[in-house]
């Protein structure tokens, strides 16, 4: 059976940086993975100072999607920093238009999945919180026409690993509790793997070597609330 899976997210590392071990084990079992990638990061670190950021980090994003496996990268070119509610609506019209076709020549016994991040942006960040209800908004318009569309996963950090409400950048809520983790997927015998994808975006190397430390030996433990 073939199975279609749409990774909606705002920044070029997000998927990277978050479930790219689930992400790598979906496209050795032969899933054809879609990312879907809202922004270009234009307002992320540059170390280097490179004269054209957004063209940089796009080009970080699709040697990570190499490594992954993706089928096809989608870039909608949004401003990072600026999402809104008008966004949210255009996206969710934008995303809609962008898997339609997909879906109209697959199987009719294709799965279709989503995964994106936690509703509340898991960081607090405004661009993580309208990518993820955009994205459950069009996986559920979608859905009530096409019952392929089995289930949207949202990535979220456990208890154990945001043990506390975070005030040190934006707003970041503890992490969710077990009774709310309803998949954990283990990609850890993936970890070489996932640290060559987390270092593909060397503009963010700061964040995400702080990435690999701190998962340190869990780096593929990924956590998510599955809607269905």
């Amino acid at each position: 059976m073939k199975k279609i899976l749409f990774a909606i997210f705002a920044h070029p590392d997000d998927e990277s940086f978050g479930p790219s071990g689930t992400l790598l084990m979906e496209a050795q079992a032969g899933t054809e993975i879609h990312l879907i990638l809202l922004t270009s990061g234009d307002s992320g670190t540059n170390p280097d100072n490179h004269a054209d950021l957004s063209a940089v980090r796009l080009k970080e994003w699709q040697a990570a999607g190499e490594l992954m496996g993706a089928h096809a990268m989608h870039y909608l070119g949004y401003k990072d920093g600026q999402m809104n509610n008008h966004s949210m609506i255009e996206i969710v019209e934008r995303v809609t238009d962008l898997i339609t076709p997909i879906v109209e020549i697959a199987p009719v016994d294709a799965k279709i999945e989503f995964i994106t991040n936690d509703l509340n942006g898991i960081t607090g960040h405004i661009d993580h919180i309208v990518a993820a209800r955009a994205a459950c908004q069009a996986f559920y318009q979608m859905k009530k026409d096409d019952e392929r569309f089995q289930r949207i996963r949202l990535c979220c950090l456990s208890r154990q690993e945001a043990p506390y409400v975070n005030v040190d950048w934006l707003y970041m809520e503890a992490g969710r509790t077990l009774e709310e983790i309803n998949e954990t997927v283990d990609a850890r015998q993936l970890r070489d793997e996932i640290i060559a994808i987390i270092r593909t975006h060397h503009t963010q190397r700061h964040d995400g070597e702080y990435c690999i430390r701190k998962h340190g030996e869990q780096l593929g433990i990924n956590h998510f609330i599955v809607k269905t």
